[in-house]
């Protein structure tokens, strides 16, 4: 039996001293709300309504069991009302700073197709994790290296003309200084992949390529590293779709295996969980 549905109507017809009118006022047929009325007798006991009298009168027990009716139906609909509210909560969702534009925009919308709307946080890897780890937000893209990591995106250089050969990738002692020339062009890792297992592993192959210290350097943003790169012809470290997006050609590189690996955390009640799904993030 619907407890709360059957005390509603109980209520209706008891303040209206009426089936007709309480169940006009809870737009049901007469005939339902009767059903009710006699289902809570039933599970009480003992009879809310004198059925002898013309209108609806309330029996001693009727009497003694209409405030707690009420007060039991105003709960329910303050908890309706609350649930209502929750709903209309925002998910704050933590996510990479390279993600595309257009992607979280299509995200956020299938989203609320299915009645959940997104407060969508754009960051690097620290900040993500702080956010996450203060519960600022509910949800976080985490950066983790790629044999934890649910995806993985493979990382190469990118530059404002051809990396490298058509047939392979392009090869970090390619870009080894020579005597005749003083300048040298450098690699810039942006700050979504200032992290050790993309960071280090790129500083330690250019050791082996004879690279200058200077020559692998962590830029300050995406803007200062695509604009290097157009000024000077030096690379940045970028995923395939990320250069597309940025109109700058695209290599792997050949001396080294580089990817970003993602997860994503999520606070739940008072625990916290690894999502598993195999949907990719918004082009990270």
């Amino acid at each position: 039996m619907d407890l709360v549905g059957a005390c509603r109507v109980f209520v209706s017809v008891a303040e209206r001293g009426s089936f007709t009118l309480g169940a006009a006022a809870e737009r049901i047929p007469q005939s339902v709300a009767s059903r009710r009325v006699a289902a809570l007798e039933k599970h009480f006991g003992q009879p809310l309504f004198d059925r002898t009298a013309r209108r609806a009168v309330l029996t001693v027990f009727g009497q003694d069991l209409l405030g707690p009716a009420k007060r039991l139906v105003q709960y329910a609909e303050a908890l309706d009302h609350h649930a209502a509210e929750a709903k209309l909560r925002p998910l704050t969702l933590a996510v990479p700073e390279t993600c595309d534009v257009r992607r979280l925009a299509m995200l956020d919308a299938a989203a609320r197709d299915a009645d959940v709307a997104l407060d969508l946080r754009c960051a690097g890897p620290e900040q993500r994790a702080a956010w996450f780890a203060s519960k600022e937000v509910r949800a976080a893209v985490r950066a983790v290296p790629p044999a934890e990591a649910t995806w993985v995106v493979p990382l190469g250089l990118a530059a404002a003309r051809a990396v490298g050969s058509r047939a392979g990738g392009a090869r970090l002692e390619s870009l080894r200084p020579s005597r005749t020339e003083p300048t040298f062009r450098r690699v810039w890792i942006q700050p979504e992949d200032d992290v050790p297992y993309v960071r280090d592993v790129l500083q330690r192959a250019g050791h082996r390529a004879a690279l200058l210290p200077a020559q692998i350097s962590v830029a300050n943003s995406l803007i200062a590293a695509v604009g290097a790169a157009l000024r000077t012809g030096d690379f940045v470290l970028a995923s395939a779709d990320q250069a597309r997006e940025l109109g700058l050609a695209w290599r792997p590189i050949a001396d080294a295996s580089l990817a970003r690996g993602y997860t994503v955390a999520a606070h739940v009640g008072e625990t916290t969980a690894d999502d598993t799904a195999e949907t990719s993030p918004a082009h990270a």
